[in-house]
């Protein structure tokens, strides 16, 4: 399937059971509900999806059975955050074998890497493999920007290099991203709060994560931006950015699994280190579902913008 890297992509939350095992029913649950909100893909494994805990079992288990569960209908992309080259190219071998149809691929981790490292390292994976790739840029949360001299390199060797996950958090990158390279690559918002604004300077997409508990309200904000209707999107960003600002945060996940609890599309287990929330930390995390569920607002019809 081809990838079109654009519109709302989930990075979709892994949902386990209370015994610590993969829970395939609430997340065919999640999933069914992206997709009839009209999502355009569906990205496993990232840092939301809990990646770093998952078993090479449970990523074949969950890859597989979002194939099985999207049927044809969007493409599923892995996301590969490995701390060798040797590991990273396994993991992209093994995401072609099982169908899997696009990878995200972060940098070395563990290891801050220098510029020309990282540009080998993308390129090696991206040689290993066939599959279309979305490379993530995140310097604030993994420390290694992948500058526009870097892109131009990645570019000019790989060809199968084709969209970024923007998340440098200077929206003036969408705009610098488009001067350089125009539609060669495509740009895909990967922060949640910049999102909208991201969108009005040009950006193709959004690898959302509040999308996991509020799915419709995150591609009625896309559509709307796109068929050129800001104040309606407006008006369903400002009613959800206390709960986009749950996502800048070391507990993402916690808090988004908190607010799929809310939504009826989640539960709130994950996987130690991690652990639930407590305390005072609970009480205000869940004040702000509670007060954005309140005044949840109705939405436009916007599935046919």
């Amino acid at each position: 399937m081809a990838i079109k890297w654009e519109g709302v992509m989930p990075a979709v939350t892994t949902k386990f059971t209370k015994d610590d095992e993969l829970d395939l029913v609430t997340f065919e649950k999640n999933i069914n509900a992206q997709l009839e909100a009209g999502v355009n893909g569906i990205i496993l494994g990232g840092t939301l999806g809990e990646a770093s805990t998952l078993t090479p079992a449970e990523k074949e288990t969950l890859v597989k059975k979002t194939l099985e569960i999207t049927a044809g209908q969007v493409p599923v992309i892995i996301n590969i955050a490995e701390q060798s080259t040797k590991e990273a190219i396994e993991v992209a071998k093994n995401a072609e074998a099982w169908g899997a149809q696009g990878l995200m691929l972060l940098p070395p981790m563990r290891y801050k890497a220098t510029d020309h490292e990282t540009v080998v390292y993308f390129k090696e994976i991206a040689k290993s493999t066939s599959l279309p790739i979305m490379i993530y840029n995140n310097p604030v949360d993994y420390k290694i920007e992948v500058t526009i001299e870097m892109f131009e390199e990645l570019l000019a060797d790989c060809p199968t290099i084709e969209a970024v996950k923007e998340s440098t958090r200077d929206i003036s990158n969408v705009t610098r991203l488009k001067n350089k390279f125009g539609d060669r690559i495509k740009i895909l918002c990967g922060v949640d709060t910049l999102a909208l604004e991201s969108m009005v300077a040009g950006a193709d997409g959004w690898v959302a994560g509040l999308v996991a508990a509020y799915p419709a309200e995150t591609v009625a904000i896309y559509k709307l931006v796109k068929a050129g209707n800001i104040e309606e999107a407006l008006r369903i960003y400002r009613w959800f950015m206390p709960l986009l600002e749950l996502d800048i945060s070391p507990q993402l996940v916690q808090n988004i699994k908190l607010a799929e609890v809310a939504t009826g599309l989640g539960t709130e287990y994950v996987r130690a280190p991690r652990l639930v929330l407590q305390g005072a930390e609970r009480e205000r995390v869940q004040g702000i579902i509670d007060a954005a569920m309140a005044v949840r607002p109705e939405l436009v019809e916007y599935k046919s913008l």
